[in-house]
């Protein structure tokens, strides 16, 4: 009998070089703190921000937080920023198409979205899993092309997280900018853990959302 071989499509190909590169990326990023860098908007390269300190040196005045969210009294915060050669248009696509971040963002997976929801949209109501936590997720700002803003917390609980997304055009690029605050004892009891953690894999959101960005 003849076997017969099976050849993966490219696309299929493209999607396990993608995993692979960015679960490479993620295990760099969390063990070599210090090593990573960030694209600033005047186009130079800085080392990647390690501490929450800086982070709330660094963090983006534009940013619209709701109350009990205030990155100068918060628990845990980070601040994370880098310039992609795409529209800010095409990014806003990928970032509110939130089934398809498993695609190519690792620390993404299980998004059920409501029924008949294709994106995040204002008011959307959501739940997936990050940072090996399956939470709940409710879309508070929402100003296509420009602001995204969601709180996060373990279903039937209050929000304890509030991430947010900011894009401003530089040109023909975009600079993308996500800040998050947490409060509460999870929060602070991750700062005391790992402090970094949530910086770092902001590092890699940005860096897989660039990659499919100027890819397709």
């Amino acid at each position: 009998m003849t076997k017969r071989l099976y050849f993966p499509s490219t696309e299929s190909c493209a999607r396990w070089m993608l995993l692979g590169a960015s679960m490479a990326s993620l295990l760099s990023i969390a063990t070599s703190a210090g090593a990573q860098t960030n694209a600033l908007h005047t186009g130079t390269k800085k080392e990647a921000i390690m501490t929450m300190k800086q982070d709330l040196a660094m963090r983006a005045k534009e940013i619209h937080w709701p109350e009990g969210f205030n990155p100068a009294t918060a628990d845990l915060f980070s601040h994370n920023e880098l310039l992609i050669n795409a529209s800010c248009e095409k990014i806003w696509g990928h970032i509110v198409d939130a089934r398809k971040w498993p695609q190519w963002y690792p620390n993404s997976g299980g998004v059920e979205l409501p029924e008949g929801t294709k994106v995040l949209g204002d008011g959307t109501t959501w739940r997936w899993s990050t940072f090996g936590l399956s939470i709940e997720s409710k879309v508070q700002e929402y100003v296509p092309h420009t602001r995204l803003g969601w709180y996060g917390y373990a279903p039937g609980t209050r929000p304890s997280f509030y991430h947010t997304w900011y894009l401003a055009p530089q040109g023909t690029s975009c600079l993308v900018i996500t800040d998050e605050v947490g409060v509460g004892k999870d929060a602070a009891h991750l700062r005391e853990t790992d402090e970094s953690l949530l910086h770092r894999g902001h590092d890699l959101w940005l860096a897989t959302l660039k990659w499919v960005s100027e890819s397709n």
